[in-house]
């Protein structure tokens, strides 16, 4: 059984008519009629150029963003008609890493803070084991316990994107939106936080959706590839197939676009 199933899934933007709203004319289709499905402990990989709708995808799996049309369901419970409570236990297993390593963590908290918050929100669990899950998620993403009294602006960009991903393993969760999280990053430490999401779904089981626009990150990462082009999932199978043998042109043009990056 699928752990994600998407149906038919849709968001449209109304478009105005000028930059101060108005009268509106038309409408812009971000995600369009998208049916997907990921199997537990998997990674599905979601490549597209920017614009192709990958994040608004994501984020909709999540219900970070309401869709206009169509169906979530996680673990066969029906994530958009859920209640708030209901939405609030799936939190747990849901989680999302962002793009943005610099943008995502609130500054103003020291870093035990920001990967112990969720613990906070939703485990009934004293401060001194959330202590220690926070030095276990730390060791886990390769820092050091030390880093759990800096603030974020003390880090590298490699150094935040790690604690992004230490904040949303601490509730230990079965799906993980990873939402462009090397783009930001040089190459040499994008490559080290790809092994790094590798070795952590080996460890804890979880799966993934990988949003990037970069063919071979996905490749490298993925067990199967999805390709969005202008709101529409074009191709989707297994990476090999997908790579060697593509059978949508936009899918060809993406492999031809992008020099192949060594990982290990």
């Amino acid at each position: 059984m699928p752990l994600i199933s998407a149906r038919n899934l849709t968001k449209i933007y109304p478009l105005s008519s000028g930059p101060f709203g108005g009268a509106h004319r038309g409408e812009f289709r971000a995600v369009d009629d998208v049916s997907l499905t990921i199997e537990p402990g998997e990674t599905l990989g979601l490549v597209g150029e920017s614009g192709s709708g990958k994040s608004t995808l994501g984020r909709m799996l999540l219900r970070l963003i309401e869709p206009s049309a169509g169906e979530v369901l996680f673990n066969s419970v029906d994530v958009l008609r859920a209640s708030a409570a209901q939405l609030r236990e799936l939190r747990r297993d849901m989680q999302i890493i962002f793009q943005d390593p610099f943008g995502s963590l609130d500054p103003r908290f020291r870093v035990e803070q920001v990967v112990t918050e969720p613990m906070v929100i939703h485990d009934r669990i004293s401060r001194e084991d959330r202590r220690r899950r926070a030095v276990e998620l730390m060791r886990a993403v390769g820092l050091d316990e030390s880093a759990l009294a800096r603030y974020p602006h003390e880090f590298s960009g490699g150094q935040r994107q790690r604690i992004g991903i230490a904040r949303a393993l601490a509730l230990r969760p079965k799906f993980i939106v990873a939402d462009e999280p090397v783009s930001a990053l040089d190459v040499s430490v994008g490559a080290q936080i790809v092994n790094l999401l590798r070795d952590l779904q080996r460890e804890f089981g979880m799966a993934y959706l990988f949003i990037s626009h970069s063919m071979p990150v996905v490749r490298y990462l993925s067990t199967r590839i999805a390709v969005m082009q202008k709101g529409k999932v074009v191709e989707v199978g297994d990476t090999a197939q997908i790579t060697e043998t593509p059978q949508h042109p936009y899918t060809r043009t993406l492999l031809a676009a992008t020099p192949e990056i060594a990982y290990r």
